[in-house]
């Protein structure tokens, strides 16, 4: 998914599913206790519509993770106006991001958790862990009934529904969305800075050799004019992003890249390991060529953002494999490159996610003492009513509205006084800059780089090539025993498998090794890596 960043300014995160139909099963059925008119064992009545959500004022715990260390969600204004909304009193707990994983850990092995975890980003495998343990509840009824706004998203997008259901049956979790609409948070094609091309000439790419000469030209021909070759053709910290936008010329990733190692084979049908496919390996030796003959970054492998960083606000890089460099490095003029047809004949663009984000990004736990009302507290951010909420804010006070109806931030935000730069003034009223939460992500109100007008020229340039959205497949589910197996050898797999991705490229291993290189994958398990993606691309087809 592309998503290379998330948020305005800082762009830290960046940005990556259906429900497959049945119900709950087990004891815990969700929305049991809701009586035709209204459920709830707590806080009195839920209201199915409107607001307030609960008669009586309800109070539960949460937990969350927060980019803005210093932020108190306690205080902050868009929980504050929500409370006076739906009645419900939030007591919020919550911890910088990079300290997530082990609180939320910790609270679930001690048993002193929450009734409601939230932006917690829980991997799938803890979902259906937990969900099967009892301590999280399925959602499945609770969805049906008290969830009109994400039950229709599903209706339209079915992806969602295959994606965050379990193998059991059962939900455990909601999503991040990303509007399926909002082509360019979804992919667009690395940057190249079209003054250059105008100087020296050349046309825009289409295919792998005119790539090659083009960043040739920009390294040797002195594009900034000023006598000194001090331009950098491709810049980038690693291989990773020229490789997948290189994918699809090769026939590579024809289910997008949510399962980043494995696709269809076109010949066979069945699922393919990519990284030991013949056309990967002339994928690396494409690039390789790239490397020795000078044309990427010096130390693509090892350099540091901030040295990139610093030569991208210099305006010495011809490509760049980010967002648009006017949000990053302040520099006007980049365009998007085209897809390049490949050896084969191959002109697609693979590099692109299912709209399905972190699936675990809200959780009722069995603590909940009325998770009917807290389903409908999370839903109305699946609508626009809260999406617009969530991202914006108050109109007149964080937001304004223009003659056609669009919506901006206000002066005191996009210039603020003090002196914050975007993500900072907004952090002050709202949560959503520099983090990722459960929602659904809309191209009418998200405001960060991937929303720029030049963002959605690229996605527009790039989408008759795009692996069409019906053929993504979102980030895979698997059973207890599946995941217990992958624990066991996909890590092993993924990191020797990108760490010989850099020595190909790199040459400090070479391509003679390759047969070599496909023997120590299947001694590490690969066979049963494959099967266990079979069962579940079998699963997500049926």
């Amino acid at each position: 998914m592309k998503l290379k960043q998330w948020g305005s300014l800082l762009l830290t995160c960046v940005l990556t599913v259906s429900l497959a139909a049945g119900c709950s099963s087990g004891d815990k059925e969700g929305g049991a206790a809701a009586e035709s008119k209204g459920g709830g064992s707590a806080g009195g009545q839920v209201n199915e519509t409107g607001m307030p959500i609960v008669t009586d004022k309800l109070t539960v715990t949460a937990f969350a993770g927060k980019f803005f260390a210093n932020a108190d969600w306690n205080n902050i204004k868009l929980w504050q106006e929500y409370e006076k909304m739906t009645n419900i009193h939030v007591q919020w707990d919550t911890v910088q991001k990079d300290n997530l994983a082990e609180k939320r850990n910790l609270l679930l092995a001690g048993g002193d958790y929450p009734e409601m975890f939230y932006a917690s980003a829980f991997p799938r495998a803890d979902l259906l862990k937990y969900g099967k343990q009892g301590a999280f509840l399925p959602l499945n009824d609770l969805i049906d009934k008290y969830a009109p706004n994400f039950k229709a998203l599903m209706e339209k997008y079915p992806i969602i529904e295959k994606g965050i259901t379990m193998p059991d049956g059962n939900i455990y979790g909601l999503p991040t969305l990303y509007d399926p609409e909002f082509n360019s948070v979804l992919y667009g094609t690395p940057w190249v800075k079209s003054e250059w091309l105008t100087k020296l000439g050349l046309k825009e790419p289409q295919t792998l050799d005119e790539f090659y000469n083009m960043l040739k030209a920009f390294k040797e021909n002195d594009p900034n004019g000023n006598g000194q070759k001090d331009e950098i053709a491709w810049g980038a910290v690693g291989a990773a992003g020229l490789v997948n936008y290189l994918r699809g010329s090769f026939g590579l990733n024809n289910h997008g890249t949510s399962n980043i190692y494995v696709d269809t084979d076109p010949d066979s049908g069945k699922v393919r390991f990519i990284p030991t496919d013949p056309r990967y390996k002339e994928l690396l030796q494409y690039v390789n060529k790239l490397y020795k003959d000078g044309l990427l970054e010096q130390d693509i492998m090892s350099v540091k953002s901030t040295e990139v960083d610093a030569k991208g606000m210099e305006g010495l890089i011809g490509v760049v494999d980010n967002v648009d460099p006017v949000a990053i490095y302040n520099q006007k003029g980049y365009v998007g490159l085209p897809v390049l047809k490949g050896p084969h004949g191959d002109q697609m663009f693979s590099a692109t996610g299912s709209p399905l984000g972190n699936i675990g990004m809200f959780v009722l736990t069995d603590k909940a003492k009325n998770p009917e009302a807290l389903t409908r507290w999370m839903d109305y951010f699946y609508g626009d009513e809260g999406i617009k909420m969530f991202f914006m804010g108050w109109k007149d006070e964080t937001y304004k509205e223009n003659a056609d109806g669009s919506v901006d931030y206000v002066d005191d935000i996009k210039n603020n006084p003090n002196g914050l730069n975007l993500d900072q003034a907004v952090g002050q009223y709202l949560i959503w800059p520099g983090g990722y939460y459960p929602g659904f992500v809309t191209q009418k109100y998200f405001k960060g780089a991937e929303g720029l007008p030049t963002s959605v020229d690229n996605a527009k340039k790039a989408e008759p090539h795009v692996v069409p959205q019906d053929q993504i497949w979102p980030p895979f589910n698997f059973t207890a025993e599946e995941q217990a197996d992958l624990t066991g050898i996909q890590t092993d797999i993924t990191t020797y498998v990108d760490e010989m991705r850099d020595k190909f490229i790199s040459g400090n291993a070479s391509f003679d090794e390759w047969d070599a290189y496909v023997s120590t994958l299947q001694k590490m398990g690969l066979d049963r890596y494959i099967a266990i993606y079979q069962s579940a691309a079998d699963r997500y087809s049926k």
